[in-house]
């Protein structure tokens, strides 16, 4: 029996006349977006009930709308050996090629598209003829459900949608994302220059807040020249992505802050990280105080096993410094 077409909800919209056309969210478009959890399922019926075929990935475009910083990364190498081992589970969703026969543009399942590539495999892909509307929020849609962009990927996400004329609905849709947390978005974007946030990278551990005091600090007048030695200093190419944040983050705040006479500036604090990023430590010494903040994933959980175990680490040190005399 024939399934009913699960993208009727984005066919229906009104014939493309550009991406400045409006995009219009009514009763259930709204609902589309109240959760992550409507985003997974959504993005699940675009997939449900059509044939899967086999794709060589050379004849797939990306799409016209990039949505990550860097594919190069632990998650990816994941995936390609997850897929090396037993397949790719979920097909990606393409399109026609708007103007190259028997060629087609990713909407979503790009990093799967890529792992095909890197394996020299075919692709698993469902085929739909969509216009650039419902292409840029079916793939919106589906990276806030699943790929988990970090907040600078989602902003130069949004970014790149107003550049192509698209309203700050169709970026609300998108994302699923309100009126205020697109402008902050499109702020941060605003004040730090495009080159700047591909040498920072995704950041994966910064949040949205952090980022828009970087955005404030790189706009504030005076803060040109030190951002740029920051940019160029011979330390800054060996930091990880959210190390180089930190970096700056910490280099103009602590340019900003007034001197007093006879006071020493404090020291710019250093980091440890593991190498899978599942915890970043900012180490940071003021006199005689030593402090260790914990972010990430496994950020939590260490600080507990850390505190339970203050008084067995502390013996260890004083028994090496026993040592040492």
């Amino acid at each position: 029996m024939a399934r009913k077409n699960l993208l009727e909800g984005l066919a229906d919209l009104p014939e493309e006349q550009g991406p400045s056309a409006s995009y219009p969210m009514r009763g259930a478009g709204k609902s589309l977006v109240r959760s992550l959890d409507e985003l997974a399922r959504q993005a699940d019926k675009y997939l449900e009930g059509e044939a899967v075929l086999e794709l060589d990935p050379d004849s797939v475009d990306d799409s016209f709308v990039k949505d990550r910083l860097s594919d190069d990364n632990e998650d990816f190498r994941t995936l390609v050996e997850a897929i090396r081992e037993r397949g790719q589970d979920t097909p990606i969703l393409v399109r026609p090629h708007a103007s190259a026969a028997g060629r087609y543009q990713v909407v979503f399942g790009h990093r799967r598209l890529r792992a095909a590539r890197a394996l020299g495999r075919k692709v698993r892909a469902v085929v739909k003829p969509i216009d650039d509307r419902a292409h840029v929020i079916a793939q919106g849609q589906e990276n806030s459900a699943r790929a988990n962009l970090t907040f600078i990927e989602r902003a130069l996400f949004v970014r790149r949608l107003q550049d192509l004329g698209y309203d700050r609905e169709v970026m609300a849709a998108a994302l699923a994302s309100n009126a205020a947390g697109i402008s902050k978005m499109l702020s941060v974007t605003d004040r730090i220059a495009p080159e700047t946030i591909a040498t920072i990278g995704d950041a994966p551990s910064v949040g949205r807040e952090r980022w828009v005091e970087l955005s404030l600090l790189v706009g504030k007048a005076g803060n040109g020249a030190r951002l740029k030695a920051l940019l160029s200093a011979p330390v800054f190419e060996t930091l990880g992505s959210d190390e180089r944040f930190l970096y700056l983050y910490n280099g103009l705040k602590s340019a900003a802050r007034p001197v007093r006479k006879h006071t020493a500036p404090a020291p710019a604090a250093s980091t440890w990280a593991t190498r899978e990023r599942d915890v970043v430590a900012e180490l940071k010494q003021t006199g005689k105080a030593y402090s260790i903040s914990l972010k990430a994933k496994n950020a939590v959980r260490f600080g507990d096993f850390l505190s339970r175990n203050l008084d067995t680490i502390y013996q260890q040190f004083l028994d090496e410094m026993k040592d040492e005399t």
